[in-house]
């Protein structure tokens, strides 16, 4: 597991080289009040992972990777782990940078609006996060591209003819009774995404022939 873990860290060692130049020039423009990065660089953090399938495609890991003892469940396993790992690094530093550059324009801190900002950076790239993976390992890599962009799409269409019949607004005002549990609410959340996206991916990486 660790090996396989460390593989995945390895592969995307080059890429973390401009990531890291990426997060200096954020920081510079969050400081002058151009750019918020909470909710850039933890994608960022998905998007780099999701490199790491390429790298297994193109050299027919997977092929050797099911040849391995619990090969087809410890590698679902690592890239999720992985791919939470970077994402929880990056969000610790970007606490502490938010931190700091509030500190730095208000001399104050509000804690509870990072938090919420944190909370909202983490959900967001958790979502994204659940939604790729298994499409990635149902259909690859090319594949999955099409699919997702198609599927976004098609939600923002369904999204557009659903706001013409449905009160938002109405359904907000209804829901804002959560606001003060949303701390509880979210991490739940959050930690059922993962599950259920990692339980989906390793029935379809278990049955896929290679």
């Amino acid at each position: 597991m660790l090996g396989l873990i460390k593989k995945d860290f390895l592969m995307i060692k080059g890429n973390l080289k401009v990531w890291l130049i990426l997060l200096f020039i954020y920081i510079f423009m969050a400081f002058q009040g151009e750019m918020n990065l909470t909710f850039l660089l933890p994608f960022m953090c998905v998007v780099t992972m999701l490199s790491t399938f390429s790298y297994d495609s193109f050299n027919k890991w997977d092929a050797y990777a099911i040849t391995l003892p619990d090969g087809r469940k410890n590698s679902v396993k690592a890239k999720y782990i992985s791919t939470l790992l970077l994402v929880f690094v990056t969000i610790v530093i970007i606490s502490i940078l938010t931190i700091a550059i509030g500190y730095n324009r208000s001399k104050t801190i509000n804690f509870r609006d990072i938090g919420e900002t944190i909370f909202g950076a983490v959900f967001a790239t958790t979502l994204l996060q659940s939604i790729m993976y298994p499409v990635i390992y149902k259909y690859g890599v090319d594949k999955a591209r099409i699919v997702i962009f198609t599927g976004a799409f098609g939600l923002a269409i369904i999204g557009s003819l659903l706001s013409k019949y449905v009160k938002v607004e109405y359904l907000i005002q209804k829901l804002t009774f959560l606001n003060d549990y949303m701390a509880i609410i979210l991490p739940i959340i959050i930690v059922i995404m993962i599950y259920v996206s990692y339980k989906i991916s390793s029935i379809i990486y278990k049955k896929k022939e290679y």
